[in-house]
């Protein structure tokens, strides 16, 4: 597998959480290779940056989700994925445990989680 670059793909359906993210990204001095709102989306953007980190919402515009673009992203490029959903269903995480996610992190996360998050997968 190729090197990954030391970025932050972000993979979210709302705009405002998005620029949130992308502020907390850019806070670490990570600079954010992309931004999907879609499964295909997110998976052509990782391809082409090869990403780090990718914090991936579980629920998309379209018919994939979050988990579909997670497994394949996994395949093609092996970037550590955060996942971020606002659902503790057991269906959710069931799906979710499916991917080989790096985290899981419960919207509304805090700042500090999501930096913390971001600089453990960045370091290992």
């Amino acid at each position: 597998m190729n090197a990954l670059n030391r970025t932050v793909l972000i993979v979210e359906d709302e705009f405002l959480i998005a620029e949130t993210l992308a502020a907390y990204v850019e806070d670490l001095g990570v600079p954010v290779c992309g931004r999907a709102t879609m499964a295909d989306e997110a998976v052509a953007l990782a391809v082409e940056h090869r990403p780090a980190v990718i914090l991936m919402d579980v629920r998309l515009i379209g018919k994939k989700d979050g988990v579909d673009a997670a497994l394949e992203v996994y395949d093609k490029v092996g970037s550590r994925v955060i996942f971020l959903t606002g659902s503790q269903e057991p269906a959710t995480m069931e799906r979710i445990s499916l991917d080989h996610p790096y985290a899981v992190l419960f919207k509304p996360m805090t700042g500090n989680q999501l930096k913390t998050t971001i600089s453990a997968a960045l370091a290992d």
